[in-house]
């Protein structure tokens, strides 16, 4: 029976699709550090109260790529190039979405609208980021050797996402509320398109891999664009509403470290 439990098992109980998995994971965690700290280096004035917040939430995804990084060290692998075609931060770049790393890798200070444009793609993103840390974290949070690295990093995507909505806020009491949403409509739509693309290439090597019948791969491909298909139809809105967060201030402390892997 095809089910998500099945599929995450699978590929954790092959060595080199659980490389692959963790590769993938590893180098779009690292691109979001490195983004996030070159954002925080070059808040503008006027915002230089987020700074901090912001390098915290770099410094958390640089730790979410050194989890992965010692998830595969622990079984005695070592990371593989990541396809083009799977690199989600990549294409989402290509796409136009957030903040480019040619501007980000000069020394301009950002602008507030930039600003606003790096937290619109952050809540979009980090709202996939989410579900799909809370879906591991229901199937593996009790897993020996995953458990914790699924806990902390699933409890690091909702801070990640509570901060986003709330600095949006703010922004939006400011008076950029129709800013605010036209980058998150423009985010949400082009993310569910990446995230189409990505999928079905991620399981397309998945499938390579794992010696998958084509019966089975096109079943999960017609799943990949059923989700998709919703997405576009509605589901797109869940990526664009902004709500007070249950956690206040997520990102107002220092950064948890990252666990010590035997």
């Amino acid at each position: 029976m095809l089910s998500a439990k099945n599929l995450f098992q699978e590929i954790l109980d092959d060595d080199d699709a659980f490389r692959l998995f963790c590769s993938i994971a590893a180098s779009g965690e690292s691109q979001g550090g490195w983004e996030n700290g070159r954002i925080a280096a070059l808040v503008p004035a006027s915002q230089r109260a987020l700074a901090p917040k912001i390098a915290r939430h770099g410094a958390d995804e640089d730790k979410h790529g050194r989890i992965f990084n010692a998830l595969l060290r622990k079984r005695g692998l070592t990371p593989v190039p990541v396809p083009r075609e799977t690199d989600y931060t990549m294409l989402l770049e290509q796409h136009g979405i957030g903040l480019a790393h040619e501007q980000l890798g000069r020394e301009e200070p950002l602008t507030e609208r930039d600003i606003i444009t790096y937290l619109a793609h952050s809540r979009v993103t980090e709202q996939r980021a989410s579900e799909q840390m809370r879906l591991l974290r229901k199937y593996f949070a009790d897993h020996p050797d995953l458990g914790r690295a699924v806990r902390m990093i699933s409890h690091d995507e909702d801070n990640h996402l509570a901060y986003c909505h709330e600095e949006l806020l703010r922004f939006a009491a400011a008076g950029h509320g129709r800013t605010i949403q036209h980058i998150l409509r423009e985010c949400a739509l082009a993310e569910i398109r990446v995230y189409r693309d990505v999928s079905l290439a991620v399981m397309g090597h998945m499938g390579r891999v794992l010696g998958w019948s084509r019966a089975k791969a096109a079943v999960l491909a017609a799943g990949i664009h059923a989700v998709h298909a919703y997405e576009r139809l509605h589901g797109w809105r869940r990526m664009v509403t902004l709500a007070p967060p249950e956690r206040r201030d997520a990102l107002g402390g220092p950064a948890v470290p990252a666990p010590e892997f035997a």
